[in-house]
């Protein structure tokens, strides 16, 4: 491929040092010409090496329109606005540090976009590291629909239209009828843009040869983490955007919420209790087995504490959004009374107010 239209290719880091090498190998390996893409690297104010990687790429590869940015608030919503703000690109493509490409990733999504899909993306795989038993488990129970992965950007394998994409590229247009990131929120950004775009009109498409990998967390404690934060996101941007989520992303929420009536009510009746908890965990069973049936004997061994992780993770995602709907009658009126930046303009970069913390214009 010698032509084509020029993409803006963006990474949001913050101490993401540890992926960066293979994050920027992964880029030069792409066989789509470098001379149609500019890369817009955004630095969350690192503590780590990140920005210093960021500096030695740049200065190694002269031939790449690489431009170091630096996202003052932190967070990958204004992270990717500050991008968004600087993209030149007619299409718009992101992805995760943490995640890696196959060398036709970039141009299967143009492929994809020049077929005249607005948003377009494939599967994106949980990786293993290749280090560390502890690492390989999580991710293993990362990659079950139980754990983690039941939407159908990880699951299906037909071409089609479905509700969402991970690391998806964008018509430029999309970002200027939709808006930009909503920046009151720290996770969970990509279901609440992704509302509005469906809102106005764009849809999903899914290309299962859009292959993309990405690394999970790799301690117990990040991922619970993870997990809390993003079951709390859900409650506030629900109170954004009512129709953002599917009741996936309730369930954990329902479910601790009845493990936690059924406990207190154990004391009188302890039926209900131990009912729930054995059909959680025979349903655990069944996802531990699917989950390790292929693996090597050092995981079987280890699947006994699978369903044990399972319920930790369903307990911490669900904790988090009550813990976000507990907090909402203090943050309801400035949620809802928010709008999101316009960052990119129908032109090129820089939108019309020259910045993009303004509210749209309603």
């Amino acid at each position: 491929m010698t032509e084509g239209p020029l993409l803006t290719f963006i990474i949001v880091a913050r101490n993401e040092g540890r992926y960066l090498p293979d994050a920027f190998a992964d880029f030069l390996a792409q066989d789509y010409p470098r001379g149609r893409i500019e890369f817009l690297f955004v630095d969350g104010v690192s503590r780590d090496d990140s920005l210093k990687q960021a500096e030695a790429f740049k200065a190694a590869h002269k031939d790449v329109d690489f431009v170091i940015l630096t996202n003052p608030k932190l967070t990958l919503a204004s992270g990717w606005n500050v991008a968004l703000a600087r993209a030149k690109g007619r299409i718009i493509l992101r992805i995760d540090a943490h995640a890696r490409m196959p060398a036709d990733f970039i141009r299967r999504n143009i492929e994809a976009v020049s077929e005249g899909h607005e948003i377009v993306g494939g599967p994106a795989i949980t990786k293993r590291y290749p280090d560390g038993l502890l690492p390989e488990f999580i991710a293993i129970a990362e990659a079950s629909r139980f754990g983690g992965s039941a939407a159908a950007f990880r699951n299906q394998g037909r071409a089609g239209y479905i509700d969402t994409l991970a690391f998806a590229a964008y018509k430029r247009e999309v970002f200027v009828n939709a808006g930009g990131y909503n920046e009151m929120l720290d996770r969970t950004e990509d279901n609440e843009i992704h509302y509005r775009m469906a809102r106005a009109g764009y849809r999903f498409w899914f290309d299962p040869k859009i292959r993309s990998e990405y690394f999970p967390r790799r301690t117990l404690g990040g991922l619970l983490n993870q997990k809390f934060g993003n079951g709390y996101s859900v409650a506030i941007a629900s109170a954004i955007s009512p129709g953002c989520f599917r009741l996936r992303h309730f369930v954990p929420f329902i479910f601790f919420a009845a493990l936690c009536g059924a406990a207190v009510l154990a004391l009188a009746a302890p039926g209900p209790f131990y009912l729930l908890l054995a059909v959680y965990f025979g349903t655990a069973l069944f996802f531990t087995a699917k989950a390790v049936e292929r693996e090597p004997a050092r995981i079987i061994l280890l699947s006994v504490f699978m369903p044990l992780l399972f319920l930790a993770v369903h307990c911490s995602y669900g904790s988090g959004t009550l813990c976000g709907i507990l907090t909402l009658p203090f943050k309801w009126n400035k949620l809802r009374s928010y709008r999101p930046p316009c960052p990119v303009s129908a032109q090129g970069a820089l939108p019309p107010d020259g910045f993009i913390g303004l509210p749209r214009k309603q």
